[in-house]
C-alpha cells in the first residue's frame, strides 16, 4: 500500500470512527430521553388514578367494587392512551395481582402478569438502555401501591412499551447511517486532496532520483515549501558530489578501499598501462616489491594484453613462505576495460591449517588405538581376577584340610616343611587382586574419558537438572553438615544439552564441593542468563579451597589430592563441557572456598 493510500485510509477511518461514536452517543441519549418521557407520562396517569381512587375508597364498604363501578376511575383508565403513545394499558389490581379495574374490561377479574419496573430500567447505563430499547420488545410498568388505612389493598399499574421508542431509534439510526456515509465520502475526498498536497514534495524528490538514475548531473529540486528547503539543498549537494565523483572516477581509487584494506588476501590494482594504482596493507606486508617483481609484472602484463585471468601460480619472494598469485581483468560495469587486479594469498597459513587438521586426525586415531588397547587389556584382567578367586578358594580348602589332619603325620610329611604358610599365600593373592581391581578402575576411567557416550542434545531445563542433582547429593551434604542453596530463576532459558551427561557433570562438582567441607559449610548452585546467548551455572563452596600450584592440574586425567580419589571426576566434567560447546572457569582461594562456573549455549 502506497503512502497516499495509507494516508487516505487513516484520515477516512478516523473521521468515520468519530462520526460513528457521536451517532452512537446521540442514539443512547435519545433512547434515555424517550424512556424518561414515557415514564413521566406514566407517573402523571398513575398519580391521577391514585387521587381519584383515594376519594372513592374512603368510606366504601367494598373498595374493589367501588373502584370498579366509579365513572371517574373508568374515565381515567380509558384515557390512558392519551397520556402517551407508549402506554399500552392502565389497571388497578388487588393484592393477588387480579385486575379489579382495567382499561380493557375483558381483562377485569383476570391475573395481570407482572412486568419489570421502568425505574430499574432507567437506572442502567446509557449503552445498556439503548441495547434494551432497540433489540427487545418488552413492556415495563410504572407502579403505585393503594392503601386502605395502613394496609395495602391494591396497586396501580401503568404498562409502558418500548415499541414506539424502538421505531424512533430506528429512524434516528437510519439518519445516523446516512451521516456516516456522507462523512465517509467527504473525508475520502478531503483526504485525497490533502495527500496530494502533502506528498507533492515526495513526488518531486522521486522524479529527481529518477533523473539521477538515468545519469543526469546537477539535478535541482523545485520544493516551494519552507520545510523542504533544507532537503532540496541537501539533494543538490549530493547531486554535485555524484557529478564530481563521476568526473574523477577514472583517476581515483574506488570506494572499495575500506573493504579491501581488511582482507587477509593481498590485493593490488593496476591501471591499463601497467602502473600500480592501489594496494592494501596485506600486499605491502607479504609482497612489498610487487610493482617490480618479475613474476608479478609478467602476469599483470599478460592480463592487460589478453584481458583474461592468469594463474594461479606460486612464488617464493622470501624464505618465510610461499605465495599463490592470481590476476583478473577489471571493467567498469559497462564492459569498458579499466585495469587489472592482482591477488596474492599466503599459503603458509593454509599449510598451518592443514597441519593442524592432520595433527588432530593423528591424535584422534591415537586415542582410538589407546582405547582399543585398554579394552583388550581388560579381558586378561578379568581372566586373572577369576583365576585368583579360584586360587583363593583352593587355598582356603587346603588350609581346612591341613588343619584337620593328624599332627604327627603332618610333621613327618616332607611337603609340609617345603610349603609356605597358607596365610602368607592368601595375603599375596589379596594384594594381587587389589592391584588388578585398581588397574581395572583406571582402565574404566580411561575408557569413559576416551569414548564418552553419544550426545543426545535437546532443550534442557536447568532448574530440573539442578533439582535432581541436589536430591542426589542431599544425603552426603546432610552427613557433612553442608547447607545447600539453589538459585535458578524461571526466567533462565533452557540449554541445548544431553540431560544425563549434564547431570553427571554437575553431580561430580557437587560431590567434590561437599567433600571439600568436612567440617560443614554452604554449597551454592545457581544459574543465570549471560550475554551472547549463553547460560552460566555456578557451583560454589566455602571449603578448604585449592592450592594455586594445583589449579592448572585439576582437570588432568588421574590427578587427585584425595586419599581414595580416582582423578577422573573433574576430567569427565571438563570433557562433558567441551562436548556441549561450553566453557569452564575455576576460582579458588585456599581457606575460603572454590567456585566452578560452567557456560553453555542457550537452546
Amino acid at each position: 500500500m502506497s503512502i497516499k493510500s495509507r494516508q487516505v485510509a487513516g484520515v477516512t477511518t478516523l473521521v468515520v470512527l468519530i462520526v460513528t461514536a457521536l451517532s452512537a452517543y446521540h442514539l443512547a441519549t435519545l433512547a434515555r430521553l424517550s424512556m424518561q418521557e414515557s415514564a413521566s407520562r406514566g407517573d402523571l396517569l398513575k398519580q391521577a388514578i391514585f387521587q381519584r381512587a383515594r376519594e372513592v375508597v374512603t368510606g366504601a364498604a367494598d373498595p374493589y367494587a367501588a373502584l370498579r363501578q366509579d365513572g371517574g376511575i373508568r374515565s381515567l383508565l380509558d384515557s390512558a392512551f392519551g397520556y402517551s403513545l407508549n402506554v399500552t394499558y392502565a389497571a388497578i389490581t388487588n393484592r393477588d395481582g387480579i385486575a379489579v379495574a382495567h382499561n380493557d374490561p375483558s381483562k377485569e377479574g383476570r391475573p395481570l402478569p407482572p412486568q419489570e419496573d421502568i425505574t430499574a430500567l432507567l437506572q442502567r447505563n446509557s449503552w445498556t438502555l439503548l441495547r434494551t430499547a432497540y433489540f427487545s420488545d418488552n413492556t415495563y410498568e410504572a407502579q403505585l401501591p393503594l392503601l386502605f388505612g395502613d394496609q395495602q389493598f391494591g396497586t396501580i399499574r401503568i404498562g409502558i412499551s418500548t415499541l414506539l421508542v424502538k421505531s424512533q431509534l430506528q429512524k434516528a439510526f437510519r439518519e445516523a447511517l446516512q451521516n456516516v456515509v456522507v462523512a465517509l465520502m467527504l473525508s475520502t475526498i478531503v483526504a485525497m486532496l490533502l495527500a496530494q498536497w502533502m506528498l507533492r514534495p515526495i513526488h518531486v524528490i522521486q522524479s529527481g532520483l529518477t533523473r539521477l538514475g538515468r545519469g543526469e548531473l546537477d539535478v535541482r529540486l523545485d520544493l516551494p515549501e519552507d520545510e523542504f528547503k533544507d532537503l532540496g539543498s541537501s539533494f543538490a549537494a549530493v547531486s554535485a558530489q555524484l557529478s564530481e565523483s563521476r568526473a574523477r572516477a577514472p583517476n581515483q581509487t574506488t570506494d572499495f578501499e575500506s573493504v579491501v584494506d581488511n582482507l587477509e588476501d593481498a590485493v593490488a590494482i593496476f591501471s591499463p598501462d601497467g602502473q600500480p594504482m592501489f594496494s592494501n596493507p596485506a600486499m605491502n606486508t607479504v609482497l612489498p616489491d610487487f610493482a617490480s617483481n618479475p613474476a608479478v609484472r609478467a602476469m599483470v602484463e599478460r592480463t592487460l594484453a589478453s584481458r583474461q585471468p592468469q594463474g594461479p601460480t606460486t612464488a617464493h619472494p622470501s624464505d618465510e613462505g610461499e605465495l599463490m598469485l592470481i590476476t583478473h581483468p577489471i571493467d567498469d560495469g559497462h564492459g569498458k576495460f579499466v585495469g587489472a587486479m592482482l591477488v596474492a594469498r599466503n599459503l603458509a597459513f593454509m599449510t598451518q591449517v592443514h597441519s593442524t587438521l592432520n595433527y588432530s586426525r593423528k591424535l584422534a586415531a591415537l586415542g582410538r588405538l589407546m582405547a582399543g588397547v585398554a579394552h583388550e587389556v581388560k579381558n586378561p584382567l578379568n581372566a586373572m581376577t577369576i583365576h585368583l578367586e579360584l586360587l583363593k578358594t583352593k587355598l582356603a580348602r587346603e588350609t581346612v584340610a591341613v588343619a584337620s589332619a593328624p599332627s604327627p603325620s603332618s610333621a613327618s610329611s616332607p611337603s609340609s616343611v617345603l610349603r609356605p604358610p597358607a596365610s602368607d599365600v592368601s595375603r599375596h593373592v589379596d594384594i594381587i587382586t587389589k592391584e588388578i581391581q585398581r588397574l581395572d578402575q583406571v582402565l574404566n576411567g580411561f575408557l569413559r574419558f576416551a569414548r564418552p557416550e553419544e550426545l543426545k542434545l535437546q532443550p534442557t531445563d536447568l532448574a530440573a537438572v539442578l533439582s535432581d542433582v541436589i536430591t542426589t547429593v542431599a544425603p552426603e551434604a546432610e552427613r557433612l553438615n553442608v547447607i545447600v542453596r539453589q538459585e535458578c530463576p524461571a526466567s533462565v532459558p533452557p540449554v541445548n544439552a544431553d540431560p544425563a551427561m549434564l547431570r553427571q557433570a554437575l553431580l561430580n562438582l557437587a560431590i567434590n564441593a561437599c567433600q571439600a567441607m568436612p567440617d560443614g559449610g554452604t554449597m551454592r548452585i545457581a544459574c543465570r542468563a549471560a550475554s551472547r546467548g549463553r547460560v552460566q551455572v555456578d557451583v560454589e563452596d566455602t571449603g578448604v579451597g585449592i592450592p594455586p600450584e594445583n589449579l592448572e592440574k585439576i582437570f588432568d586425567l588421574y590427578f587427585t589430592t584425595k586419599e581414595k580419589g580416582s582423578g577422573i571426576g573433574l576430567s569427565m566434567v571438563y570433557r562433558i563441557v567441551q562436548l556441549h560447546d561450553g566453557d569452564v572457569e575455576v576460582q579458588s582461594t585456599p581457606g575460603s572456598g572454590t567456585r566452578f562456573r560452567l557456560s553453555f549455549p542457550a537452546a
